[in-house]
């Protein structure tokens, strides 16, 4: 059972200590992409936060964007002074202890630089993963940058 699952507990105990006030769903099945996780919570698919991760010169930086948002990976780049690439499985897990498609916002091993798109203040609940693909949590733009402490940062 997903419940149990040893990344959402960790995700659970990171989210509790930082005074995280969301809810912590565990789906049925896993939602590997914004929209399954959108038909799954019957909400807007802007309403999903994905956290991606992206190697910046080999580095992690993780991006929090709308569900209904593409990140300009060259615009984006630009921006940060850096040279974005879609992370593999294998550097998304090393660096976060997750797997592509439950990538939380926090509770990685160590410190990630993290941005968050302003898009997803337009939604007044947001979902993100909580550490496996079956498990989301509540939030708003808010209290996600607090958690997070990320820097916003327009990515579309």
């Amino acid at each position: 059972m997903a419940d149990d699952h040893p990344t959402i507990s960790r995700f659970r105990e990171e989210h509790h200590r930082r005074g995280g006030a969301g809810e912590i769903v565990i789906l049925p099945d896993a939602v590997h992409t914004a929209a399954l996780a959108a038909a799954a919570l019957g909400c807007e698919v802007g309403a999903i936060a994905n956290s991606l991760l992206f190697s910046a010169d080999d580095a992690p930086v993780l991006i929090l964007t709308s569900g209904a948002h593409r990140v300009d990976t060259a615009a984006t780049g630009e921006a940060l002074g850096v040279r974005l690439r879609r992370a593999s499985p294998d550097f998304v897990r090393e660096h976060t202890g997750q797997v592509i498609g439950g990538v939380s916002p926090i509770g990685h091993p160590a410190p990630i630089p993290t941005y968050l798109d302003p898009w997803l203040a337009r939604h007044p609940v947001i979902w993100a993963a909580a550490g496996h693909p079956a498990a989301v949590f509540s939030t708003t733009y808010d209290e996600l940058l607090a958690l997070t402490g990320a820097t916003p940062l327009e990515v579309g």
